[in-house]
């Protein structure tokens, strides 16, 4: 079973009602994996729509949406193996992340596909500058505060 097809695969089990079409059942996907703070999945579920979309809007929304699941990534792994030689050191690359994705919503309207972009800009904006405020020494997120969207 190749990449596509597990992906495929998760979200079918993720989706009781299939009747959306399969575009509107990744992004749907995602969101159910994210509020799981199952962040990779969530990252993999998008990116099989990011990699085919033709509209360079749409295109670039996805690409956000998937850099900011891949700054949570970097935040969940460092806050779990806080000594491990290489998770020790991800809190760079997230802000990074939270950087690339907020200028990917940028010119984007407040809501776009049923999301608060206000909300979600802030969002990340405020876990990348508390990270850049502790000096890259203090990780904000916990599984107990994990946000939901």
């Amino acid at each position: 079973m190749n990449k596509r097809e597990r992906i495929s695969d998760l979200v079918g089990s993720l989706d009781p009602a299939p009747s959306e079409g399969p575009s509107r059942n990744y992004y749907t996907a995602y969101f159910q994996l994210w509020n799981a703070q199952r962040y990779y999945e969530a990252h993999d579920v998008l990116e099989q729509l990011w990699l085919v979309e033709n509209n360079a809007e749409l295109a670039r929304f996805y690409q956000a949406l998937i850099q900011a699941a891949g700054a949570f990534v970097h935040l969940q792994k460092n806050f779990l193996y806080p000594s491990h030689a290489k998770h020790s050191r991800r809190l760079p690359p997230a802000t990074r992340l939270f950087e690339l994705a907020l200028r990917n919503l940028e010119g984007l309207p407040n809501e776009f596909h049923a999301l608060d972009l206000v909300r979600f800009r802030e969002l990340l904006g405020r876990y990348r500058d508390e990270i850049v405020a502790a000096d890259f020494r203090r990780n904000p997120w916990s599984p107990d505060t994990a946000p939901q969207l």
